[in-house]
Formats: C-alpha cells, sequence, structure tokens
C-alpha cells in the first residue's frame, strides 16, 4: 500500500528457483552464489540450497568445467589459456581445470589452431607487414592461445 514492500522469498521457493536455474544450463559455484545473493536470502538458507543443489546433482564443478571447455573451444575457438584463464575467475580448482582439458583432443586443438590462424591471416587486409604481422598476434594471444603456438604460427605465415 505505501511504497515497495520488499517480496521476501522462501526457502523452497529459492531451492525450486535454483534448481530450475542449474537445469538449464551448467552453472558453478560462482554463478550460484551470484544468484543466490540476488535473492537477499541469510546465509544459512544460501548453505542449505547449496547443499541441496550438490546432493542432488545439480550443481557439480567437474561437470560445469568440461562443459565450459568443450563449449568455448568449439564455439568461440577460444585457447587453454583463454579457458583457464575464465575458469579460474569462476573459481574452478585446478584439479577441475586439468580434467576439463581431457575433453579436448590435441589433433583437434592443433586442427583449429592452425584453421583459425589462417583465416585471420587471409582476411587482415594490412599492407603492412609488421603490422599484420602484429594484428595477427593480438589476436590469437587475446583468444587464449599459447604463447609459443602463435609466434611460431605468425612466422611461418609471413616467412
Amino acid at each position: 500500500m505505501y511504497g515497495n514492500p520488499i517480496k521476501s522469498t522462501t526457502v523452497t521457493e529459492a531451492t525450486r528457483k535454483m534448481e530450475h536455474y542449474c537445469a538449464y544450463q551448467e552453472r558453478c559455484h560462482k554463478d550460484v552464489e551470484d544468484k543466490l545473493n540476488t535473492m537477499k536470502l541469510i546465509p544459512e538458507a544460501k548453505e542449505k540450497i547449496i547443499l541441496h543443489l550438490l546432493e542432488h546433482n545439480f550443481l557439480n564443478e567437474e561437470r560445469f568445467a568440461k562443459a565450459f571447455a568443450r563449449g568455448k573451444f568449439n564455439i568461440k575457438k577460444w585457447g587453454k589459456e583463454r579457458i583457464t584463464r575464465e575458469l579460474k575467475y569462476r573459481k574452478i580448482s585446478p584439479y577441475n581445470i586439468k580434467t576439463a582439458f581431457k575433453e579436448i583432443p590435441d589433433k583437434d586443438y592443433l586442427e583449429t589452431f592452425h584453421e583459425l590462424a589462417e583465416k585471420k591471416y587471409h582476411s587482415i587486409t594490412e599492407s603492412d607487414k609488421n603490422k599484420k604481422r602484429r594484428k595477427l598476434i593480438n589476436y590469437l594471444l587475446y583468444r587464449g592461445w599459447e604463447t609459443h603456438l602463435v609466434y611460431e604460427k605468425v612466422n611461418e605465415l609471413l616467412s
């Protein structure tokens, strides 16, 4: 009646919402905690919900890391450096990051890198060789490809 009343969420409602949130797409603990923080729940309720999600396999860090690595590699053509950086930002353990990279076969990884580098090289219209080199290097490094791979490929393409 007066102003905006603060809508409180019960633990049961919040649990159902979070189950749906996790079932829709793989989530990490950080995503779930951020979402719970927007619900303005007490810390005990948040812990109870996270425990419920873990027990019922809605939340699984290893599964999230594998899906994340696979997706970013296959769809966005990211390299291992970028994927690692993003997973660390999401507070994924080094063990789970290492496990996630087993989802990407080395052969596919190198093939994708070479295809991406060559495609980008041919799309750069710069006539100055040094500027073209710099643009290609920056592009590949931003995508998270390893420095030694980038410089070897750039030298191969520009020689």
